[in-house]
C-alpha cells in the first residue's frame, strides 16, 4: 500500500470518527435535553348538544361551522303537554363551534337525543401520551415545542399543564383482557396535558402533533 493511498484512508478514517461522534453527541444531548413524542393530539372540550324532551324538532340553526355563545338559542323542539303542544328551545351549554351535525328539522327526536357536538375552538390544548417508564422525566411547568403534522411549517410553544392520574387504557371501551391465562406486560401511556401558547386558527381538534418537552 502506497502513502497517497495510506493517508487518504486515514483521512477517511477520520472524517468517520468526527462524524460519528458528533451524530453521536447530538442524539445523547437530544435524550437529557428533551423527551420526544410522536402519540400526541389537539385536544379540547368536547359539548354534546341534545334534546331537553322528546317531541318534534321544528327549527334547527345548528348546522356544521355555526359558532354559539353560551346560552344561545340553537333549535326548538315542539312536544306534548297536558294543555297542547308546548315549543322548548335548545341551547347551547357552552361557547363552541358546532363540527358535527345529525339533527334533521321536522323529524322526532327523543328527549337526550344528540343532535350536534361543539368545541370551544379558542381552548384548544395538546394531549400527548407518555410511556410509563418515561413519566418521572415530566413536570408542570415544563416548556414544550408543539410540531403540527398538518402544517409542517408550522411550530408553537406551550407548558405541561397537567400529568394524568390514571394511563389512557383505563379509559378505553374496549379494555385488555387475559382470557388465556398467558400474562404479556404492555407498556401503558399516561395522558399529559400541554397548553398552547396562543391563538391559532387553524388548529382542529384530532390532528396529529409531536411535542418536545423539555426536561
Amino acid at each position: 500500500m502506497n502513502a497517497k493511498r495510506m493517508v487518504l484512508m486515514n483521512v477517511i478514517l477520520l472524517v468517520l470518527l468526527v462524524g460519528g461522534g458528533f451524530v453521536g453527541y447530538y442524539y445523547y444531548n437530544q435524550s437529557t435535553t428533551y423527551l420526544k413524542t410522536n402519540n400526541a393530539q389537539i385536544a379540547g372540550q368536547q359539548v354534546r348538544i341534545a334534546s331537553p324532551a322528546a317531541g318534534k324538532l321544528t327549527n334547527w340553526t345548528g348546522s356544521t361551522g355555526e359558532t354559539f355563545n353560551k346560552g344561545a338559542k340553537i333549535g326548538t323542539v315542539e312536544t306534548q303537554g297536558e294543555a297542547g303542544p308546548v315549543s322548548m328551545d335548545i341551547i347551547a351549554p357552552g361557547n363552541g363551534t358546532i363540527v358535527q351535525s345529525s339533527a334533521v328539522e321536522n323529524t322526532m327526536v327523543g328527549a337526550g337525543t344528540q343532535l350536534a357536538i361543539s368545541y370551544d375552538l379558542d381552548q384548544l390544548w395538546v394531549t400527548a401520551n407518555i410511556e410509563e417508564t418515561k413519566i418521572n422525566e415530566v413536570k408542570v411547568g415544563q416548556d414544550v415545542d408543539i410540531y403540527v403534522d398538518a402544517y409542517p411549517d408550522m411550530t408553537l410553544r406551550g407548558k405541561v399543564e397537567e400529568i394524568g392520574l390514571a394511563t389512557a387504557g383505563t379509559f378505553s371501551l374496549l379494555p385488555s383482557t387475559n382470557a388465556s391465562g398467558n400474562y404479556t406486560k404492555e407498556t401503558q401511556v399516561i395522558p399529559v396535558k400541554i397548553s398552547i401558547d396562543g391563538y391559532v386558527e387553524r388548529l382542529i381538534p384530532g390532528i396529529n402533533v409531536t411535542v418536545r418537552i423539555h426536561k
